[in-house]
């Protein structure tokens, strides 16, 4: 399944994606078919009720798709959606340098790590698609993008074996981590120049993993303004899914909604000759093969 966060009549409601553009409003629906409201309107909610609610929004969502005019099935171009998970519980685990090229392109093959490196960014940079970003020029003059592939945890664990990774998590989402390149050199540390706010796009779906064959298969590219910056395969991360929630979780409970940002490839704006910034209105595009587009503008202030 893909789920969605959306608005609707100035609430946040989590639905399900049928037919590939229309969204179900699992709440409605359940409220039609039983006369009753049992399940939450909130993804979290979701990913934590485990695999007996998750089969029960499935029925819901088939029962709904065979009532194509029912006032609980909204079309894509009706409503905002918001970030899948837009209020996380704790900070966001991003991984730097995850693709060899990236790490090249920042520095040289000497900055290659040999273990990962985390850092974080707080929920408040959470934004959604087609949700502006905002430039903050009195605060950076270098704001940058990076397309990443997102796990989401479904299952609450602490020193989890590489061998039990799979069994811990929910599925899939994109990321762009927008960082102010400036902000990290000046202050020789990851947090500050990657923690404004919204500079977190994500979205626009929550992809189960049971539709994801391999996350280490997928195509994954970033446009700005259509031109293609970022082109490169997952299978090309230097630490796999299984090593990254196996070293954050060694000693750091992971638990259900916890987000991991696995890391961007080569084509950054910083990599560039000359280095080529975010301005006002710039369009960025990130597809992650299987889990849509992901698409922000910036904002000039």
């Amino acid at each position: 399944m893909k789920f969605v966060t959306f608005i609707h009549e100035d609430q946040l409601k989590a639905g399900v994606v049928i037919q590939g553009e229309r969204i179900v409003d699992i709440q409605q629906a359940e409220r039609q078919k039983m006369g009753d409201v049992a399940i939450s309107g909130n993804l979290l909610d979701w990913i934590q009720g485990g695999d007996s609610l998750l089969e029960r929004i499935r029925e819901i969502a088939e029962w709904a798709d065979k009532k194509p005019g029912a006032g609980f099935i909204h079309e894509f171009k009706e409503l905002q959606l918001a970030a899948p998970i837009p209020h996380p519980r704790k900070n966001i685990f991003c991984i730097g340098k995850n693709y060899a090229d990236h790490a090249k392109e920042l520095g040289s093959a000497a900055d290659i790590p040999k273990h990962p490196m985390v850092f974080s960014k707080p929920p408040t940079t959470v934004t959604g698609p087609e949700m502006p970003v905002l430039l903050h020029n009195k605060v950076t003059d270098s704001l940058d993008y990076e397309g990443e592939l997102a796990v989401v945890m479904g299952k609450k664990g602490k020193g989890i074996s590489k061998e039990e990774a799979y069994d811990h998590v929910f599925g899939y989402t994109i990321i762009n981590d927008v960082t102010a390149r400036d902000l990290q050199q000046r202050h020789q540390q990851f947090l500050l120049g990657k923690s404004l706010d919204s500079a977190c796009p994500m979205g626009p779906y929550l992809v189960h993993k049971k539709e994801v064959a391999d996350p280490h298969s997928l195509s994954i590219k970033t446009k700005v303004n259509g031109e293609i910056r970022q082109s490169a395969n997952t299978e090309q991360m230097i630490f796999d899914i299984p090593t990254l929630i196996s070293t954050i979780s060694a000693g750091t409970t992971l638990e259900p909604g916890d987000i991991i940002a696995t890391g961007t490839p080569a084509g950054v704006g910083k990599g560039m000759k000359p280095p080529q910034y975010l301005r006002a209105g710039d369009v960025m595009e990130i597809t992650v093969e299987g889990l849509g587009t992901l698409k922000n503008t910036i904002s000039g202030e």
